[in-house]
């Protein structure tokens, strides 16, 4: 099926974004609402206000998206959407702004997993990740280990047990007191902390499976801070450095050791806390310690965009795959990624 304009939409989560992709490497627009001013006073996301929050941005945000691009609708090739996982209500706002202009217009429609969206990521930079690969995904609602034989083949090899990594540092932000979201909170506290004050527990790293734990780390913060309670004088940024310097510590040991047991030596690192930049920084230094490719997309790469929802739907359009106007979201699990 010949394609050359895609729309991407992603709604999963707080962002209201739309993307318009040409011929699969020419991004001609990507804009991005955030909802950072409503649920920062929470603490944390509220679904109910997300999802209206969506109802009011996704026509704008799409038209914005359009006329970045100078597309008309008519000139679309086709549609892609974020189907699941993230939060339902979320998703069906973009779900169904995508379903009603591709029958308004008659275009091809289909729906995409919002973590391949972040596998293929790398994809839109010039320096594209060859085949095969492993790839890390850690964001707010995964943390998970692939290996990646080619567009589409994607192989599950860890992926954690509890909360993922971004959840941590929204819910470690929280308990410091630190504005939402979580992770540029942590990460600009921890410049002036010291990452190795406090020995906070690092999940996991002697079992032999490639899989993440992160609970037990949140609940070792909450513990330290509650003996604090009548402490006034221990640093904030120090237990934040710490807590940080303990996901790094996870996420790096498992990903390296997912390339040695495949014998793989290229690496992505996509998702909302690759944009982490200390993180960024170890896995730069270990790819030349350890002598292998790394690929971290630019940051608004990282976080929930439409680019990535455009690609994977580009990709999957241009083989003639498509989806039927009935197809259903989904809210959690790994449903139809392999």
């Amino acid at each position: 099926m010949k394609m050359e304009l895609v729309l991407g939409i992603e709604t999963s989560c707080d962002e209201t974004a739309a993307a318009v992709l040409k011929n699969g490497n020419e991004l001609l627009s990507n804009v991005v609402a955030s909802q950072d001013d409503i649920h920062t006073k929470f603490g944390g996301i509220v679904p109910e206000l997300a999802c209206r929050r969506h109802i009011e941005c996704i026509l704008p945000v799409i038209e914005k998206a359009l006329t970045d691009a100078n597309v008309k609708l008519k000139e679309l090739d086709g549609i892609s959407v974020t189907k699941g996982p993230g939060l339902i209500g979320s998703i069906l706002i973009g779900f169904s702004a995508a379903k009603s202009i591709a029958f308004a217009m008659n275009k091809p429609f289909i729906g995409i997993n919002h973590i391949e969206g972040h596998l293929n990521a790398a994809f839109l930079e010039k320096i594209k990740p060859p085949y095969p690969h492993i790839a890390l995904i850690a964001s707010g609602g995964h943390t998970s280990l692939f290996k990646v034989m080619n567009f589409g083949e994607y192989q599950l090899l860890g992926r954690t047990r509890d909360d993922a990594a971004g959840e941590a540092f929204d819910k470690v932000a929280k308990m410091l007191g630190y504005p939402q979201p979580g992770g540029p909170s942590i990460e600009k506290s921890s410049m002036k902390g010291n990452p190795s004050a406090i020995n906070f527990p690092r999940g996991m790293l002697k079992d032999d499976s490639l899989d993440f734990s992160f609970s037990g780390l949140k609940t070792a913060v909450m513990n330290y801070l509650r003996k604090l309670e009548n402490d006034k004088s221990e640093d904030k940024a120090d237990i934040a450095a710490s807590f940080q310097q303990s996901v790094i510590d996870t996420l790096v040991f498992k990903t390296i050791r997912a390339l040695d047991e495949c014998k793989i030596s290229s690496l992505v690192v996509a998702g909302g806390v690759a944009a982490n930049e200390p993180l960024r920084k170890v896995f730069k230094k270990e790819s030349i310690n350890k002598d292998f490719k790394l690929f971290i997309p630019s940051i608004n790469f990282c976080t929930d965009n439409a680019a990535m929802i455009a690609y994977a739907g580009f990709k999957r359009l241009s083989r003639g795959e498509k989806d039927s106007l009935d197809l259903n979201a989904f809210a959690t699990g790994f449903m139809e990624l392999a």
